[in-house]
This record gives C-alpha cells, sequence and structure tokens, in this order.
C-alpha cells in the first residue's frame, strides 16, 4: 500500500534549501512571475514506470511545468522530494539526472541530501540557470531516475516544489502532484554510472534540524513558515517568500 506524501515541510525545507551557487551580481534578477496568493505554475509528474529494479537502468518520467499566467516565468528550478515507506534510502542510492532541454545539452546531476525526518531532497541547480516558462505555455523536463543494488525494497513518493530564483532569494511558485513507485530487488549488474556531486552540489541543509523539529503539519502554517524561513545555502542568504508576496 502507497503512503501518502503528506510532508510539505519537506517541500518547504527543499524549496528554501535552493540554492547553493548564488546568481552573478551581474546578472539581473528574474522578474516574479507571482500573481495573487495561488502559485503562477502548476507542475504534474507523469510517465515514470510503476517499479525500479535496484542496481538495473534508469527509468525516465517527465515533470510538466505549466505557466498559467500572462508573465513570463525565467530562473525556476524544481527540488526533488522523496520520500521512502521505510525510511531506508540514502542519497548515495539515488542517481537523478534532468535535461535541460538543449539539443545536445549534457544532462545535469541532482544531488540529495538527508533530512532528520528520513527524506531526501535534491534541487536541480548545478550552475543550470533554471528554466524559463512563457505565458500559458508548459515546458516538460525530462527526468532519469535509477537505484544502486544495494537499495532496500521499498514503496517511494516523490513530489516537486518548484522555486523561482531571485539572486538571494526566491518564490515558491509551484507543487507537482505525487509520484508512487516500487523499489524492487533488482540483477547483480554494477550500479548506474552516477555523476559524482557537482562543485555547486549543496552540501547542507542550514536549520533543517531546527525546522523540522516545529512540528509544523499544514501547508498553511508551512507557507508562514517559508515566508519568513531565512536559510542560508551556500554562504548566501536565501529568503524564500510565499505566493503573491514580494519586497
Amino acid at each position: 500500500m502507497f503512503m501518502r506524501l503528506h510532508t510539505p515541510l519537506s517541500l518547504c525545507l527543499a524549496a528554501a534549501a535552493l540554492l547553493p551557487a548564488a546568481t552573478p551580481a551581474s546578472a539581473a534578477p528574474a522578474p516574479t512571475c507571482s500573481t495573487g496568493d495561488r502559485f503562477p505554475l502548476t507542475s504534474r509528474i507523469h510517465g515514470g514506470p510503476d517499479a525500479y529494479r535496484a542496481g538495473d537502468g534508469y527509468g525516465t518520467w517527465y515533470l510538466d511545468l505549466t505557466n498559467t499566467t500572462t508573465r513570463t516565468c525565467a530562473a525556476i528550478h524544481p527540488v526533488v522530494v522523496l520520500v521512502d515507506a521505510k525510511r531506508a534510502l540514502k542519497p548515495s542510492q539515488v542517481h537523478l539526472e534532468f535535461s535541460d532541454g538543449r539539443p545536445g545539452g549534457r544532462p545535469h546531476p541532482v544531488p540529495f541530501v538527508h533530512t532528520d525526518e528520513d527524506e531526501l531532497v535534491g534541487p536541480f541547480d548545478d550552475g543550470f540557470p533554471g528554466f524559463t516558462v512563457g505565458p500559458h505555455r508548459t515546458v516538460s523536463v525530462t527526468v532519469r531516475l535509477a537505484f544502486a543494488r544495494d537499495a532496500v525494497p521499498n514503496e517511494v513518493t516523490a513530489n516537486a516544489a518548484v522555486v523561482q530564483r531571485h539572486q538571494d532569494d526566491g518564490d515558491w511558485v509551484g507543487q507537482s502532484d505525487d509520484y508512487h513507485f516500487r523499489v524492487e530487488d533488482g540483477p547483480e549488474a554494477a550500479t548506474p554510472d552516477a555523476s559524482s556531486a557537482s562543485p555547486g552540489g549543496i552540501e547542507d541543509l542550514p536549520f533543517a534540524d531546527e525546522l523540522a523539529r516545529t512540528g509544523l503539519g499544514t501547508l498553511g502554517g508551512l507557507l508562514a513558515a517559508a515566508a519568513a524561513a531565512i536559510l542560508v545555502a551556500g554562504g548566501a542568504v536565501l529568503l524564500l517568500r510565499r505566493p503573491g508576496r514580494r519586497r
């Protein structure tokens, strides 16, 4: 029986922990695409397999980012959260990468970190400037996922927070549906080639333990926490705002 992902705290931490490498000072910040009190982007995970064999090859799925506004949304960074039923999954056992959509572009590895809630958080950011989604347009991001052969049989739920980066702060601009799948015993095969964490990969989730202990369990409370939470990511202070809130 699959569990329901009910960890908006993880999404809050995931979004707030984004992104290790600050936007260059010379680069203009992306104008906000937030409008009103709702998320400007809808997000949907689809096309993935129902099961992955540990130690086997990659499975492919897609993350659709749809802009519901009349504004262009730039500097968009998804952040994937994985929650496993046995709370046994380790960052080293997850190999995930995404395509930036450019012809001939290299795949981008996604490094994961482990929280005190036994959840794994991985931002789509290795120096990647983010996706740009035009007004009323959809960008479909290709994602590949595999598990190391020492991953135990398990049930996993994936979800994604979506963040728009603004140099040293950002807006939480979307949240996906849940993607449920199984990890099964696999063949005695070599672990899929996992790119090492890039130099821009996050090393830690500052203050994650402290926020996890707050016991905030409702989306409204977590959005308020996200609006107020100032986290240090890679030495840069990052303020995450709730939808519709600008300085």
